[in-house]
């Protein structure tokens, strides 16, 4: 390729990444089994989902009856958070550096004399701004926080408010060294965040409650039944007994989270984790609507497969399985043969948005050169 013709594909641009599509067929086509659609179409939602390797973002909804998928690429996307009072999508690409993407729905596209662009159904979401941080934060779950951004520093042992500027708002209480937090590297994987009104009503998973000799990523870190939930009041434990617990939420009064390293999603009870399904495969990413929890299973890296005891490693599944909160019963999943790991579930109503620019069945090539072209980046800049 001549030099004059990189930087000519929109999603590449929008990824910042030369080689971004197109995206290999196999990596899109996907199974599903039971009645997975039926369970997303009575959620009355679209599902965000972060395929962090494979760096992609997806988007599934039922619109008008018909089953949609839909994504775009981005690099290693991680948490995602819909932030309902501004009407945007905040998506984490944990690289080096971090990015933290703003995406929001196009609903108007601008007057052109050189051509005509009709405004696209469905409110696709469109990167509207993005800001960088040091690698080192290495951010993870994102949350909306008394109705602003907060994220995961892993890196920091710390919760960072996102506001015009970034702050440390929280850590727990066993990263301090007298009386002081450490904030150097990270030691504990703080890696999901259950928001609730305050950062002191909130919960917080980590893979372990004291710094120890051995730090997250050494292949030696211990991880079965150390893992814990923090009391954003406390800043001290108040559930113990998981192994690499990701994607805490709250649901009412309860407190759900995917317990990793067993491939199991529950609830915490008495200060012990109570599973309610069990999957086949590492869990991560969790979105609670009505009755139904979406929950998605990944593979596990080779190399870490001693952070999963729990699993038959050789026998996990890259899907997204809608299961009954109250029975356990999973109703339906959704697989990719050929998927590695997800990160976040994030869902959002489908008046909102039905997705991302590039349909998975087709691509829809010329549609999205001219989205790109001449999307209106504000409200009152229409045709």
């Amino acid at each position: 390729m001549a030099v004059e013709d990189f930087w000519r594909d929109p999603q590449e641009v929008v990824g910042g990444w030369v080689g971004a599509t197109p995206v290999a067929a196999p990596v899109l086509a996907h199974q599903v089994e039971g009645d997975w659609w039926a369970a997303l179409e009575a959620s009355g939602t679209t599902l965000l989902v972060s395929r962090e390797y494979e760096h992609l973002l997806f988007g599934f909804t039922v619109a008008e009856g018909e089953p949609r998928v839909s994504y775009m690429p981005l690099p290693h996307p991680s948490g995602i958070a819909y932030d309902v009072g501004r009407g945007v999508v905040h998506v984490a690409s944990t690289r080096n550096p971090n990015q933290l993407f703003e995406l929001a729905p196009v609903t108007a596209t601008l007057a052109r004399g050189d051509r005509a662009v009709e405004t696209p159904p469905g409110r696709p979401l469109v990167p509207r701004r993005s800001r960088f941080l040091p690698g080192a934060t290495y951010v993870h779950d994102l949350a909306m926080i008394g109705g602003t951004l907060h994220a995961n520093a892993v890196g920091e042992n710390a919760v960072i408010e996102v506001g015009e500027g970034v702050r440390r708002t929280w850590w727990p209480r066993c990263v301090e060294v007298d009386g002081e937090p450490v904030f150097d590297r990270n030691y504990i994987q703080l890696n999901s965040i259950a928001a609730g009104d305050d950062v002191e009503s909130s919960f917080y998973s980590a893979s372990s409650a004291e710094i120890g000799e051995r730090r997250p990523g050494d292949p030696d870190y211990p991880v079965d039944r150390r893992g814990v939930i923090f009391s954003g009041a406390t800043r001290e434990p108040i559930a113990r007994g998981l192994t690499r617990p990701h994607a805490a939420r709250l649901r009412g009064g309860e407190l759900w989270v995917d317990d990793s390293g067993y491939g199991e999603v529950g609830r915490i009870v008495d200060g012990g984790f109570e599973a309610v399904a069990r999957l086949p495969g590492w869990t991560r990413g969790l979105g609670v609507v009505g009755g139904t929890a979406f929950v998605a299973t990944s593979r596990v890296i080779a190399r870490f497969s001693q952070y999963a005891p729990g699993l038959r490693v050789e026998e996990a599944r890259c899907g997204i399985h809608a299961i009954d909160l109250v029975s356990g019963v999973v109703r339906g999943s959704l697989f990719w043969p050929q998927g590695d790991q997800i990160f976040a579930i994030e869902p959002v109503p489908r008046s909102f948005s039905l997705g991302f620019p590039l349909d998975a069945s087709d691509g829809q090539r010329t549609a999205v050169d001219d989205l790109f072209y001449a999307f209106a980046p504000n409200p009152e800049e229409t045709t």
